[in-house]
């Protein structure tokens, strides 16, 4: 049995802004710094070391696993918010376009985005070319980003939840058994 350890990167300036940051490449505030510690403290032992190519993911991995070599995987970069990256939802309150999609609970198209269903696939594509290369009884943590875990977990987690009930806090972990590419939550945990 493969454990995997889907691990929120440490929070940005932006996140704790409560601001739409997909492709922004912001590095951790000194709070996703802390956050980064914290998991270090968690005594995650792991044999590899999977990241997001976004800075405040590679970030959180140097902290939470130092000197721990690890390997980028392209497809879990976090979705393109296109004209709402960056932003608010309180600047955007009055905007049609980010109305209509948080109408359409935030699964419709983003002007100059990605759709959340292109993003899925994505994120799914990575899982399904990693997931097979990894040896039985190895231990992985994956430093990626909220909306990747969502995907992730909606996609091959059993029992199935919605994208939606799988968000979790800035520097917290889902801890995974993973069975013939399913994956069964064991643990999740957050930053006190």
């Amino acid at each position: 049995m493969k454990e995997i350890i889907l691990i929120r990167h440490g929070a940005t300036a932006g996140n704790l802004e409560r601001r739409y940051i997909g492709r922004t490449d912001e590095p951790l505030c000194e709070q996703g710094r802390l956050q980064a510690l914290w998991l270090q403290q968690q005594g995650l032992h792991v044999d590899a070391l999977l990241v997001s190519p976004a800075l405040r993911a590679r970030q959180t991995a140097q902290l939470a696993f130092p000197a721990m070599p690890y390997q980028v995987i392209p497809e879990w970069r976090e979705t393109d918010f296109g004209i709402f990256e960056g932003k608010t939802a309180q600047e955007m309150e009055e905007d049609p376009d980010y109305r209509a999609w948080v109408d359409s609970g935030c699964r419709g198209p983003v002007p100059g985005g990605e759709q959340l269903a292109e993003f899925q696939a994505r994120c799914c594509a990575g899982f399904r070319r990693i997931e097979p290369l990894l040896p039985p009884d190895t231990h992985t943590a994956w430093v990626i980003h909220g909306g990747v875990i969502m995907a992730l977990l909606e996609a091959y987690a059993r029992p199935a939840r919605n994208f939606y009930d799988y968000h979790i806090s800035n520097g917290g972990y889902v801890r995974c058994s993973c069975r013939e590419g399913i994956l069964h939550v064991e643990e999740i945990r957050t930053p006190e």
